[in-house]
């Protein structure tokens, strides 16, 4: 493949904030790497097409309740194996987004969380390894708390919030009245004692842990400018291999963000734009101007040329009223896949670069790859609004079969980023009745680490050096596929009124913009135009219905 063994930088870099036109999209995906939900949230984010799903562990002793990630440790796991991953298939664009900033922050959370965890690790090992048989049995303790507070009995419920104090008053007896003499007295003695100082410093190194989290979470989605930091990504001389690894890996991310070929996954639309929202087509016959002549040939392509020319000023307008921002006009290479193809494939070969299908090829595809099977070409002008939270882009296609030339434009919309992505953390509370006015409530904070989370982390920090085995123990995030970090977790833009005007008012200035550079050409080169005028002004009516549908799905 054109992307094999290829350096896509002109050397050791040192990765910076996305851009500024995609920041609010870019930091809420980025957010989740420092959060500290349950990994079941997740589930939330599903759109109707597509799906992530958490795999459960296979941990028989505890039943993955102290091994389980939690969101942030399972998501940046699951974006930095998918993305930089050696052996990964092909992404789709993240259109809107900045994606090597997002995997930045996930590998900025997991260096965080192995600094914490070298500091629980070593507490677990002095603490708890070195008194195994005491550290065993307050784990059984908390986890019999746990299964006791999760019954629907009041009765064991009650006595799951109260075991912990009464395991502690029994060993404070035991330890008073132990009958046991010489070192065996003091190891019975530590090993119920050192567990407990173990998990008190350990509550410390969690607590401070994540404070950092959180501020960093607050921060992206507050635009207070969190800065990724991945020295590991920055090789300091030749040997450093697994440096020189990851810099290509985030180098070759950004390549392949910038490729111009997509992919059309039936009702699911173009990957990475959307589905098609509206299509209008231009469909008449070639008629010379003049009776008895013919008219010039030209090919798809002087018309394709034309229209590009004419999109690229949309932007300017009679009137100073703000109007379009500068759009980003692109050739496109579109591949047909199946609609739940669990993977794509780019072009490869000597007509591809860098991910980039070379014009000569473009033009190639364009003029005679319009009918049968093989890859289209379209032209596509894409809006990037809100930050990134929408994704307007409009595809014209030109084909000539026999005497009749087709001009199609469709509408796509990509919607902002699910809302759970965008929340920012809370503090934790909980409603209970007052003491004495028992018919009123009072909200109390609780802490920021709970004790079952102490001891989730601890158990889990020796592991830390190997994550596959952590995998295995508590399950993982399994990414929805064809994978791209924006399209993945995208809601439809329809819901909100002010996004769902952007998308349909950009379809008529760009489809009056589309006709009268195909009309102009047409004109020039000798060829009646009459009827291209009238069904002109046909779809000119047609756009501008304020009701979106789903194009792509035929009711047939």
């Amino acid at each position: 493949m054109a992307s094999d063994g290829f350096d896509f930088s002109p050397g050791a870099q040192i990765p910076l904030q996305g851009s500024g036109g995609q920041a609010v999209a870019t930091n809420a995906l980025a957010s989740a790497a420092y959060r500290d939900s349950p990994v079941e949230k997740i589930l939330e984010a599903n759109s109707e097409w597509h799906k992530s799903e958490v795999k459960v562990g296979r941990s028989k002793l505890f039943k993955s309740d102290y091994f389980k990630p939690n969101l942030g440790e399972a998501f940046s796991r699951a974006v930095q194996e998918r993305m930089l991953g050696g052996a990964r298939k092909a992404l789709i664009q993240s259109f809107g987004t900045d994606p090597q900033t997002v995997v930045e922050h996930c590998l900025s959370a997991t260096r965080l969380r192995k600094s914490r965890d070298t500091k629980l690790t070593a507490v677990t090992a002095l603490f708890g390894f070195l008194f195994l048989p005491g550290m065993i049995l307050w784990v059984l303790a908390f986890r019999l708390r746990d299964i006791l507070g999760k019954t629907k009995d009041k009765a064991l419920s009650g006595l799951g919030a109260v075991l912990l104090p009464v395991i502690g008053i029994v060993a404070l007896i035991f330890l008073v009245g132990l009958p046991l003499n010489g070192f065996l007295a003091l190891y019975v003695r530590a090993m119920i004692i050192a567990p407990v100082i173990g998990w008190f410093i350990a509550r410390r190194i969690a607590e401070s842990s994540a404070k950092d989290m959180r501020a960093r979470w607050e921060g992206l989605l507050s635009g207070g400018g969190v800065v990724a930091k991945i020295p590991e990504a920055v090789p300091k001389n030749p040997n450093e291999t697994s440096r020189e690894a990851l810099r290509q890996g985030l180098e070759k991310l950004s390549a392949e963000q910038q490729s111009n070929s997509v992919f059309y996954a039936g009702p699911k639309g173009i990957l990475g734009m959307g589905t098609r929202w509206g299509s209008w087509q231009l469909a008449e016959e070639l008629v010379p101007k003049e009776p008895g002549k013919e008219f010039h040939q030209f090919r798809s392509w002087d018309l394709v040329r034309a229209i590009h020319d004419q999109l690229k000023v949309l932007e300017r307008g009679p009137l100073n009223t703000g109007g379009f921002p500068t759009p980003s006009v692109t050739h496109w290479i579109v591949s047909p896949v199946g609609e739940n193809a669990d993977s794509v494939s780019r072009p490869d070969g000597e007509d591809v670069a860098t991910f980039q299908v070379k014009p000569h090829e473009i033009q190639r595809i364009c003029n005679h790859q319009q009918f049968g099977s093989g890859d289209r070409h379209y032209l596509g002008v894409q809006f990037t609004l809100w930050e990134g939270q929408l994704i307007i882009t409009m595809m014209i296609t030109v084909t000539v079969l026999h005497e009749t030339l087709r001009i199609e434009v469709t509408g796509h919309a990509l919607g902002p980023v699910h809302s759970l992505f965008t929340s920012k953390p809370a503090a934790k509370t909980k409603t209970v009745n007052k003491t004495v006015r028992f018919w009123e409530t009072r909200d109390i904070t609780l802490p920021l680490v709970e004790s079952s989370e102490v001891v989730r982390l601890a158990l889990r920090a020796p592991f830390t050096w190997y994550p596959p085995l952590l995998d295995y123990l508590g399950g993982k995030i399994a990414l929805p596929e064809p994978f791209g970090l924006r399209h993945a977790w995208a809601e439809k833009p329809w819901r909100h009124r002010f996004m769902a005007d952007d998308a349909m008012r950009a379809a008529t200035p760009v489809l009056r913009a589309v006709h009268s550079a195909a009309l102009r050409v047409l004109a020039e080169n000798g060829v009646d135009t009459e009827r291209f005028d009238n069904r002109s002004m046909v779809l000119s009516g047609l756009v501008q219905d304020p009701s979106p549908r789903k194009a792509d799905v035929y009711d047939a």
